[in-house]
C-alpha cells in the first residue's frame, strides 16, 4: 500500500469514528467497544524453604530421611516452593552461622533437624520474628518457632519382638548416640518388645556421643558382638551397625531409611521415617496463613513411622505379630508403654494398666528392667 492509500484510509477511518461518537452521543443504541485486555497479573514469588542437616545427605539414614522428605516437598508443589538444604552443619557457631544466612536469603521456613540445634534456632527466632523455625526433636517453642518429632519408639518395639524371635544368645545390642529420652525411648522400647518373646533377654548399650560417625559406630558395634549380642540395633546415622553385624555373621536393623541393600545378610528390618507428610503439610499451613507455634509429634497412625522390608528369615509368627501391633498402632488402641513398667533398679515407673502420657515420655531418663549398666550423667 502506497503513502498516499494509507492517508486516505486513516482519513476514512477518523471520519467514521467521528459520526460513531455522534451517533452516540444522539441517544443510539451502539455495541460498546470491547475493552482492552488486560495485563497479565504478576507470577507469586515461590515460597522459600530451607533445611539444615546435621550428617551427609548420603548417609541413608537421617539426613537422607529428611531430605526425601524436602524433595517430595518439591514433587507436590512445583514451582511454587524453592527449597535450599545445607548438610554436614556442626552445632554452634556454624551452625549460627548457617541458620542466621538462610534467614537473611529470605528463606520464610527454616527446618533445623537435629536436637543440638535448639538454643541456636531459639535465638534466631527471636532475631527474625517473621522467619518460621521449625525444630526436629526438642522441646522449645516461640511464637515463629515450634517442634516437630517422631514416634521412633514404635518402630524400636517391633524390631523388639522380632529381635527376641531371632536371637539365639540371649543378648542384644544397642548403638547409642546421646542419653536423651529420644534415644533412651528407643533402647526401652526394644528391651519391651522383645521381652514380650523372652522375658530373661538382656541389652548392652554402647554410647558413641555422636550421630553419624561410621567408624565409631562399627567400633561400638564390634564390642557389643564381642559381649556376646547376636542381634544389633542403633540410633546413630550411618549403615555402619547393619554392616559390622554382616562381617561378624549377626543379625541387626536398619534405620531411619530401608537399608536393606547394604547388608542383605544381617538386614532383618529397617525402622524408618517418612518426613513427607508433615514437611506437605506444614508448608502448606505457611502458605495458607494458618502455621502457628506448637509441638506436633507423629506416629505409625500419621503414615511417618513404620517398620520395613521385613526379611524372609523371621519366623511367620513374629511377622504376624508386629502386623498386629502395627494394627493397634494405627488405630491408638496399643501402647507400647503400658505399665507395670520397671527401670533396671527395680522401681516402678508406670503402675499397672496405666498408658504413658507425652510427659512420661518426655521424662524417660531410665533403662527398664533388663537393660545392663546405667544411664550416663
Amino acid at each position: 500500500m502506497t503513502d498516499l492509500n494509507k492517508r486516505s484510509l486513516l482519513k476514512a477511518v477518523a471520519r467514521s469514528a467521528v459520526a460513531g461518537a455522534v451517533l452516540m452521543g444522539c441517544g443510539k443504541k451502539e455495541e460498546a467497544a470491547a475493552p482492552a485486555a488486560a495485563a497479565p497479573a504478576a507470577a507469586a514469588a515461590p515460597t522459600k524453604a530451607a533445611w539444615v542437616y546435621i550428617g551427609p545427605v548420603g548417609d541413608a539414614g537421617w539426613s537422607f530421611a529428611h531430605d526425601l522428605g524436602r524433595k517430595a516437598v518439591e514433587a507436590h508443589f512445583g514451582d511454587k516452593v524453592k527449597t535450599t538444604a545445607i548438610e554436614s552443619v556442626p552445632y554452634g557457631a556454624d551452625a549460627e552461622r548457617v541458620f542466621r544466612d538462610l534467614a537473611q536469603q529470605g528463606n520464610e521456613i527454616i527446618f533445623g533437624t537435629s536436637f543440638g540445634y535448639m538454643e541456636t534456632m531459639v535465638k534466631l527466632a527471636e532475631e527474625f520474628p517473621n522467619v518460621k523455625f521449625e525444630h526436629a526433636t526438642g522441646y522449645k517453642m516461640s511464637p515463629n518457632m515450634r517442634v516437630y518429632d517422631a514416634s521412633f519408639y514404635q518402630d524400636t518395639y517391633m524390631a523388639g519382638v522380632i529381635a527376641g524371635h531371632m536371637t539365639k544368645t540371649g543378648k542384644l545390642g544397642f548403638v547409642g548416640s546421646f542419653p536423651i529420652p529420644e534415644v533412651l525411648r528407643n533402647i526401652n522400647a526394644f528391651t519391651l518388645g522383645a521381652q514380650t518373646v523372652r522375658p530373661d533377654v538382656s541389652v548392652n548399650v554402647v554410647w558413641v556421643s555422636t550421630w553419624f560417625d561410621p567408624p565409631k559406630e562399627s567400633e561400638a558395634a564390634q564390642s557389643l558382638i564381642n559381649q556376646g549380642a547376636d542381634v544389633l540395633l542403633q540410633n546413630t546415622d550411618s549403615t555402619a551397625v547393619l554392616q559390622t553385624a554382616e562381617r561378624n555373621g549377626k543379625y541387626a536393623f536398619g534405620w531411619d531409611s530401608d537399608m536393606s541393600a547394604f547388608a542383605p545378610g544381617a538386614h532383618l528390618a529397617s525402622a524408618i521415617v517418612d518426613w513427607s507428610p508433615y514437611y506437605i503439610q506444614s508448608i502448606e499451613a505457611l502458605r495458607n496463613g494458618t502455621w502457628t507455634s506448637q509441638r506436633t509429634v507423629w506416629g505409625v497412625k500419621e503414615g511417618l513411622n513404620d517398620l520395613i522390608k521385613i526379611a524372609d528369615v523371621v519366623p511367620a509368627e513374629a511377622k504376624a505379630k508386629v502386623e498386629e501391633i502395627k494394627v493397634g498402632l494405627k488405630s491408638g488402641e496399643f501402647e507400647p508403654f503400658t505399665g507395670p513398667i520397671v527401670n533396671n533398679e527395680g522401681q516402678e515407673v508406670l503402675a499397672a494398666g496405666v498408658k504413658a502420657d507425652r510427659a512420661w515420655k518426655d521424662g524417660v531418663k531410665f533403662y527398664v528392667k533388663g537393660v545392663q549398666g546405667r544411664v550416663p550423667n
